[in-house]
Order: structure tokens, then C-alpha cells, then sequence
């Protein structure tokens, strides 16, 4: 997985918006896919890997929910392939060490995202790490020493490809705590990853703000339609509002452009038209000698520049010149010869 600094990479994070349905799933990637998202990330979870038998005893609607949108084995695969053939990235996250094993064969995924969950879940980090896969890393809920822990952990196991994501884990999330500014700070402590966002607000807003700030993943809840009851979807984003925030946050990061002032050739041409030329501000006569009282700057900026009038001060004029009328070089006598 190649993260370019210049082009943000977006993530269509489909959750269980696809209600466990590999049709849907597909529809879903097709979508993510026309509004221009680099890759799609499902969730890869099982009735068993993501919560306990006595939880499930308490929570009994809980594992309805869980089987009824959970994506099996086969169905994963097939939709990686789908993936592959449409020219999309697929990802996804695992709760599991099988699911792992899942996620890199044979389902190629180019990365792994560990959930926010998992980040104190060390054991797991470094079984994930000794793949030696890309590691996307959520940071929902964490302390920064607890960040600091799991980048350890996974460095510690030789594995180096690390993005970390600023993420705030509620859903959806208020403006007010996001706190982009930890994107900076995330930049700062932890200089030798990448770093990203996964954004849980509503609208394309905190995304563009977060490729200012230099994120160079972006990931953002999708489903087709926000109306349907499920995990999360109420809060998901749909095909025409992502396929906006996709072009919003491309555009905030071509319009970043470069730290060293530069003026382009287009630019360059600008000056003839919008910069301003030495004027008359009278009447004066042939022989008359110029001062800065006999001196204006108007458009356009194809005559003398203005910062040159200390140069024009002082000259003999060799022909009679009207008010508001330009001033040229052949107009004053040894004009080449500053004075």
C-alpha cells in the first residue's frame, strides 16, 4: 500500500451497512468505486471473535445482529476477487488471528486495520505484525501512551509499515471533539508513520480540514442509503455526498501545493493585465522635468512599473504627454541611465 502525501487515500468504510448480503456488498463497492475511493473496508468479524458467550447469554438480540450482518469466509474471498476485478483496494478488519490469516491469503488485502478496540490488544498487534503486512492503526479511545504502546509493539516485531488514525469513536461524532489538531501532534510523536484520519462526523468537513493538516488516509462510513436501520448506517455517508468529500479532499490537496514561493507561467501573464503602468497625473510639456507630483500608477502593467518612478524622476520629457496618459521609456531623455 503506497500512501502519497499529495493524493489522499480514501476509504469507503461499509461496516455492516451491506446487512450481510454479498449483492448488496457488491453494489456497495460498485458505488464506492464511481465516486472515486481507493479502496472499500468491510469488517470481518464472526459471532464468535467479536463478543463472549456470557455477554451473548445477557445480550441474546446482540448475536441475531452480529450473525445476521457478519460476511463468512467465502463470501470475503469473493468479494476481494470483485474488488480486484473492479480496479477498487479491498480491506477489511479482522477480530481474530484466523481472520487475519483470512484477510492475507486468499484474500490479498493490501493492508490490515486494526479497530480502535484492539489497540491495548498486544498479543493480537504483534501476531498481525509477524505478517509483516501494512498496518492501518485506529486510535478510537486511546491515550497517547497507549498508541505509543501498540506502535512498539508492532515496530518491536520488525514491521515498520505503520498508519495511524486520529479517530474519535463516537457515531457520529460532534464537530466540537474531534480535535483535528491531533493529527499534528500524531505527526509530531510519531514521525517514522503515516498518518491519517477516520472520520465519524457528519458532512465532508473534518476530511478536507484533516488533508490540510497532512492525512494521507481518510476514511469515511458509506452506505447506500443512511434511511435503513443498522449498525452505524444512520450515521453513514452516501454515494453523492462521497463522491463530494472525495473531490473536496483531492482538491484541498492539490491546492496545498508547495512550501517554496513560486510564480507560475500562467500567473506570470496575469501581471500585463492586473498590474499598473507610470501615468501622467497631468498635463506636461516636451522639456518638462518630471517630479513625483507629475506622477500616477494605473492598469494595465505594460509600460513602466511603478517601482522604477525613482528612475523616472528627474528625466526631461521629449515630447508633450496628456493626463492619465502612460508613460514609455522612449518618452524620456537617457531613461537607461539610472540615476
Amino acid at each position: 500500500m503506497y500512501l502519497d502525501k499529495a493524493r489522499p487515500y480514501i476509504v469507503a468504510e461499509l461496516n455492516s451497512s451491506h446487512r450481510g448480503k454479498v449483492d448488496i456488498a457488491k453494489k456497495m463497492i460498485d458505488a464506492a468505486k464511481a465516486c472515486g475511493c481507493d479502496a472499500v473496508k468491510f469488517q470481518s468479524w464472526t459471532d464468535a471473535s467479536l463478543y463472549s458467550g456470557s455477554y451473548y447469554a445477557k445480550n441474546p438480540i446482540t448475536r441475531r445482529m452480529v450473525k445476521g450482518f457478519a460476511l463468512h469466509a467465502e463470501a470475503l474471498a469473493e468479494l476481494s476477487a470483485y474488488c480486484r476485478v473492479s480496479g477498487i483496494d479491498f480491506a477489511s478488519t479482522p477480530y481474530s488471528r484466523s481472520e487475519v490469516d483470512l484477510l492475507i491469503e486468499p484474500c490479498h488485502a493490501p493492508y490490515i486495520k486494526i479497530a480502535s478496540m484492539d489497540i491495548n490488544n498486544i498479543p493480537f498487534l504483534e501476531y498481525i505484525a509477524e505478517r509483516m503486512v501494512p498496518i492501518v492503526l485506529s486510535t478510537g479511545m486511546a491515550t497517547l501512551e497507549e498508541i505509543r504502546s501498540a506502535v512498539h509493539a508492532i515496530e518491536g516485531k520488525g514491521n515498520h509499515q505503520i498508519c495511524i488514525l486520529h479517530c474519535v469513536s463516537l457515531y457520529p461524532v460532534d464537530h466540537a471533539q474531534v480535535h483535528l489538531n491531533n493529527i499534528l501532534m500524531l505527526k509530531r510523536e510519531f514521525p517514522q508513520c503515516s498518518i491519517g484520519y477516520s472520520d465519524h462526523t457528519i458532512g465532508s468537513e473534518a476530511a478536507c480540514a484533516a488533508t490540510a493538516l497532512g492525512a494521507v488516509m481518510i476514511e469515511k462510513h458509506f452506505t447506500l442509503d443512511n434511511s435503513v436501520i443498522g449498525w452505524d448506517n444512520q450515521m453513514a455517508t452516501e454515494p453523492e455526498e462521497m463522491e463530494q468529500l472525495v473531490r473536496e479532499c483531492r482538491n484541498v490537496a492539490k491546492a496545498l501545493g508547495s512550501y517554496e514561493r513560486s510564480v507560475t507561467d500562467a500567473e506570470l501573464t496575469q501581471r500585463t493585465k492586473m498590474r499598473r503602468s507610470i501615468v501622467a497625473a497631468k498635463d506636461l510639456s516636451a522639456g518638462h522635468v518630471i517630479t513625483m507630483e507629475d506622477l500616477d500608477a494605473k492598469r494595465p502593467g505594460d509600460g513602466i512599473p511603478p517601482n522604477e518612478m525613482i528612475h523616472v524622476i528627474g528625466k526631461k520629457l521629449k515630447r508633450d504627454i496628456g493626463a492619465d496618459e502612460m508613460l514609455l521609456p522612449d518618452d524620456l531623455e537617457s531613461y537607461g541611465a539610472k540615476i
